[in-house]
């Protein structure tokens, strides 16, 4: 069984800056996952849908720019591919921005199945 916790108003306040980020640069299927029930380390995944190379930059700087002035800390960049980039905020937020294809081919949603998904109230 998983437990779930209380995410505080300031985790709160940067997840939804990161999802509108995604959002305002036409990023598709934005989902945050609640991991901290299911895993030892990390405490929350933000998966997006966009299209390779042009889209994908956008997003990414549209994330990083909102996330910092929400008080989360310069991310460390993996990648970045043209299918996958993934962006770490220290080790409580990491965002992974993806090709529809690798979001299909990867399905961090069915690895993580046991994680909660967070939503945000339009």
């Amino acid at each position: 069984m998983t437990q779930t916790h209380t995410i505080d108003a300031t985790t709160h306040s940067q997840l939804k800056a990161i999802v509108d980020a995604a959002l305002e640069r036409r990023a598709d299927d934005v989902k945050v996952l609640d991991l901290s029930g299911v895993s030892s380390t990390l405490d929350f995944f933000v998966i997006a849908t966009a299209t390779a190379g042009l889209q994908l930059n956008a997003v990414q700087e549209n994330v990083k720019q909102k996330a910092m002035e929400a008080g989360l800390p310069r991310p460390t960049v993996e990648g970045p591919s043209e299918r996958w980039l993934l962006m770490a905020f220290g080790a409580s937020i990491v965002v992974h921005l993806m090709t529809r294809e690798a979001r299909e081919y990867y399905d961090l949603e069915g690895l993580w199945s046991d994680a909660r998904e967070v939503s945000f109230a339009e």
